[in-house]
């Protein structure tokens, strides 16, 4: 690695830092291993090194995130692994384009996320362009109580509405200008002829809470921290990206399995 290498001084300061932990975690005596005088003068050398070196400190981090990125990535396909059948097949999700398609394109979104709806377009054309590719639609409101309350109408409208006027109503909310709510979500569910005093009742059913308290658990243990995100063979695909990159990794798991072929 990169920042590990003789450099006297640096090596003095994680030896200031790692004997004292070191006695502490084996419950020695508690005198200091260096007089005071000792550690002001080994504190100056270490502040004049890095002062003079900052390349050592951008180094370390770049170390730094280089293994965390590393660490979340092998988490995240461990996640991915044991979450597929949930990722998939989740019985409340919406699922779009060709249902026995061979490659699943999975959607995590929120109905007043900017970046879904511009999404949309992009998901609209994979669908178009690609008979058999199968789209896996799963709410994961992080966007306030609005879009919890869009998205609690949204699943209890699945008690309804199936197949593609399902997908309508997907798509007529997220096209909605403006911010989205319980009240709007309900006024275009009845634009498409669904029984509203049910939909209400099915909004308070369990099967609505599980549902979304299932996506949320999901969204956590893939370390999603927003919308749009895609899931593609064994790739997390972060925001908008656009019709091409997610053309070609479909192209690439269809190919050889993975997302990278």
């Amino acid at each position: 690695m990169p920042f590990i290498r003789p450099l006297p001084a640096l090596a003095l300061a994680l030896g200031l830092v790692a004997v004292p932990a070191l006695a502490q975690k084996a419950e020695a005596p508690a005198a200091s291993p260096f007089t005071d005088a000792q550690r002001t003068g080994i504190e100056a050398i270490v502040k004049d090194y890095l002062i003079k070196h900052p390349e050592v400190l951008q180094e370390a981090l770049a170390e730094a995130e280089k293994q965390q990125a590393e660490t979340q990535r092998l988490a995240q396909a461990a996640a991915l692994k044991e979450s597929r059948d949930a990722l998939l097949n989740g019985p409340h999700d919406v699922v779009a384009g060709n249902p026995s398609g061979d490659v699943t394109m999975v959607e995590f979104f929120d109905y007043n996320c900017g970046y879904c709806r511009k999404a949309l377009g992009d998901v609209q054309a994979l669908i178009k362009a690609d008979p058999k590719l199968r789209v896996v639609i799963k709410d994961f409101p992080v966007l306030g109580p609005e879009s919890l309350e869009a998205s609690q109408v949204a699943v209890a409208v699945r008690q309804q509405l199936k197949g593609d006027k399902l997908f309508e109503f997907h798509q007529k909310l997220l096209e909605t200008k403006g911010r989205v709510n319980g009240a709007r979500a309900i006024q275009v569910a009845k634009d498409m002829g669904v029984d509203t005093a049910k939909l209400q009742k099915d909004m308070a059913s369990p099967e609505v809470k599980a549902a979304l308290s299932e996506n949320r658990g999901l969204g956590d243990r893939l370390g999603l921290s927003g919308t749009p995100a895609f899931i593609i063979g064994d790739e997390v695909i972060p925001g908008a990206v656009g019709v091409d990159p997610m053309r070609k990794t479909i192209a690439d798991v269809r190919q050889c399995g993975h997302a990278s072929c």
